[in-house]
């Protein structure tokens, strides 16, 4: 006889009268605890008969097969404590079969999270993460912790948050671009996983202002290496998450087709000429929008692609142009279908080609005197990228709103919970 002894949450129970059924949630599944009149304790039948959704006990008792049990066992209670109970009517439903919409349950996201798909969605990420750390120190990345809270803007000209800093003014970083680029000296190969944040005014359903970011950075690096360290990475977490979290992917009914490498690479120019052949008002030189692309066929474009060789007016001041084509850079964005994923490219790494891209974009040398110095130190060629986590798991998963893949989304209107 095992003996166990077991603590979670009701999350369903059926009295059948002489028998009662219990289905006991914690961290790593449910379990069936079964009480019945003929052979189970009289006080803890009663207890049993009083539980409800969600209230927290404990169950010490024995371990029986049972074919029609989850899992194929049940435990018969020899002890039954009550640790806590819940309150009804919950405020929400956590076993899903009343629904509720998506603003209610961002509001009440740990009872939304009981909900085993809801549940799912997350372990993945979870084990994404670890994925993605996992692919880039195999191949000689360190990880690094850069600031978040930061004396000027890395990207030159993005929204900032503000933040009172003792006398001064600072801002919440939205990038760690400069800094990953001057621990290439140190480094040479080096990768963040962190969070940031974007003061832009957008409400839709792949912006959010807090959001987390996977970012790479490599000397002696081109824009075609660390595209190829991308898609790279991507069909790792594809195929390990095929072999590891079947039981998750289930749920939410995902049979994750592992994406064919190396990715297409489709030149800017040639997707603005068939944006044009198919009557779309777009001027060379401006950015490609979403809603440019949902219009565009082009097998190409259905999966995992790279858009390449963007003109240098939409780039940032640190990507590096062309050496065979005057205003255009060796950029790229990552993309999925319409949805950006990630961009990255070759950074410019002489400080005299740096100083007069700034000066051409109209920056202060002043404000990025700090940065420029590494650039007389030895500065190695150097490409690298961000990746959108939340938009990568948008891509996977099949999601259309962001928000689902995020525990605590933080937009324009939602600041709470």
């Amino acid at each position: 006889m095992e003996i166990v002894r077991v603590a979670g949450w009701v999350f369903e129970k059926r009295d059948l009268g002489g028998i009662i059924f219990i289905l006991l949630r914690d961290s790593t599944g449910i379990i069936q605890v079964t009480w019945s009149r003929k052979r189970g304790d009289k006080e803890i039948g009663r207890k049993m008969k009083k539980l409800k959704i969600n209230d927290v006990i404990e169950v010490r008792g024995e371990v029986k097969k049972e074919e029609q049990a989850p899992n194929g066992v049940e435990i018969i209670p020899h002890t039954l404590r009550v640790l806590n109970e819940a309150e009804h009517p919950l405020p929400l439903d956590p076993t899903g079969k009343i629904d509720a919409g998506l603003e209610t349950r961002l509001n009440l996201r740990p009872l939304d999270l009981i909900n085993p798909k809801r549940n799912a969605i997350f372990r993945i990420k979870s084990e994404v993460l670890r994925l993605t750390r996992e692919f880039l120190r195999d191949r000689g990345f360190l990880e690094v912790i850069t600031p978040k809270i930061i004396a000027t803007a890395t990207e030159g000209g993005a929204e900032l948050f503000p933040v009172p800093y003792f006398e001064v003014t600072a801002f919440l970083a939205q990038s760690p671009q400069l800094y990953k680029e001057e621990l290439t000296i140190p480094f040479e190969r080096v990768f963040e996983i962190g969070t940031y944040f974007r003061a832009e005014p957008f409400n839709t359903n792949r912006h959010l202002n807090e959001f987390v970011s996977i970012d790479i950075e490599a000397a002696f690096h081109t824009y075609e290496d660390v595209m190829k360290v991308a898609e790279e990475l991507i069909v790792h977490v594809y195929k390990r998450l095929n072999e590891g979290m079947e039981e998750e992917l289930k749920l939410l009914n995902l049979d994750l087709r592992i994406p064919q490498t190396p990715f297409p690479r489709v030149k800017y120019d040639e997707i603005m000429e068939k944006l044009r052949g198919i009557g779309v008002k777009i001027e060379s030189g401006e950015d490609i929008k979403m809603e440019h692309l949902e219009s565009l066929k082009d097998e190409r474009t259905e999966g995992y692609y790279f858009i390449i060789d963007w003109p240098s007016k939409v780039k940032t001041f640190y990507t590096k142009d062309k050496e065979d084509r005057e205003g255009y850079t060796n950029s790229f964005d990552l993309m999925y279908r319409e949805l950006e994923i990630g961009s990255g490219g070759e950074r410019i790494h002489k400080y005299n080609d740096l100083i007069k891209k700034m000066r051409k974009m109209g920056l202060s040398i002043d404000n990025f005197r700090h940065h420029l110095v590494f650039y007389k130190c030895g500065m190695p060629p150097h490409a690298g990228w961000g990746i959108g986590l939340d938009r990568l798991m948008m891509s996977i998963l099949g999601f259309k709103n962001i928000r689902e893949t995020v525990l605590y989304p933080r937009d324009r209107f939602r600041l709470v919970p």
